[in-house]
């Protein structure tokens, strides 16, 4: 029972492997610095340092009233 074991699981595994697979032809991306102008979703350099000092301060704001929600820091006039 287990003398042709190795032999027959090899043939069952081959017999449902395809031989090759044609290769996809799928949408190609562009690189970078192919698009022009180097832009990250279609912003500028300035307009993308807007944004990350917008989260940037959003963060900041959004922790100091989470950490005086907890308690964890106290203003020194209240």
């Amino acid at each position: 029972m287990l003398d042709d074991l190795r032999n027959s699981a090899a043939s069952s595994y081959e017999e449902g492997v395809p031989e090759e697979l044609p290769p996809e032809e799928g949408p190609r991306r562009r690189r970078a610095s192919a698009q022009g102008g180097g832009t990250f979703l279609g912003m500028t350099a300035p307009q993308r340092f807007l944004l990350v000092l917008m989260l940037l301060i959003l963060c900041c704001v959004l922790s100091s009233f989470a950490l005086l929600l907890t308690g964890r820091v106290v203003l020194p006039f209240i």
